[in-house]
């Protein structure tokens, strides 16, 4: 009679070891690994915005991606960026990345291909970051804002496609106000609270 108890005892015991174990992993996991999304609105106006001299004028249609190394919201659109670049980079699309002053990391590698700009004339007035500016063949501003609304950027929620498919086929896209509510990181240093209400 003793042998049947020892087991089940040691079984339940075991059951009850590992249940810890697992909690224990799934919570260090939610706390390293998941954040909370607190939706936050921006308003993102271009009107400061310029390209640099050597990049001014007519040319080819110019996106630039205004990144934060330290924003979380960065995860949600960087398999689309890189997305972006498989598509658009063939047709003559240039990629270039302004980089959140004073910070210090890099892109991860499928991202390899954009070229960074140092000075951005305008970059220090943008309110929150992932951002991004395309310039026209032209050379005019044609859309500043975010990727799309909500947490993560995908093609099938994206704000970029439609307009690199326009300015694409010639047609005129002016957009450089946007109103958008997501996953967005102050751009301004200091101020690394976040986009609030």
């Amino acid at each position: 009679m003793r042998q049947p108890y020892r087991t089940t005892l040691l079984a339940s015991l075991l059951v009850l070891i590992c249940a810890a174990v697992l909690w224990s992993a799934y919570d260090w996991f939610q706390g390293r690994y998941l954040r909370a999304f607190s939706e936050h609105t921006a308003m993102f106006s271009g009107d400061a915005l310029q390209l640099p001299e050597e990049l001014a004028g007519p040319g080819a249609i110019r996106l630039v991606h205004f990144w934060d190394p330290a924003c979380p919201c960065n995860v949600g659109n960087q398999q689309h960026l890189a997305e972006l670049i498989e598509t658009y980079g063939p047709r003559g699309v240039e990629f270039y990345a302004v980089q959140k002053p004073g910070s210090h990391d890099r892109l991860p590698g499928n991202l390899d291909r954009l070229k960074p700009l140092h000075n951005l004339p305008g970059a220090e007035q943008i309110p929150a970051s992932p951002a991004v500016a395309i310039w026209d063949r032209n050379g005019q501003l044609a859309y500043f804002g975010p990727y799309s609304e909500g947490l993560t950027c995908n093609s099938s929620n994206s704000f970029i496609e439609p307009i690199l498919q326009a300015l694409q086929e010639e047609r005129g896209v002016s957009a450089t106000h946007t109103l958008a509510v997501g996953c967005y990181c102050p751009w301004a240093s200091g101020n690394d609270q976040g986009i609030h209400d």
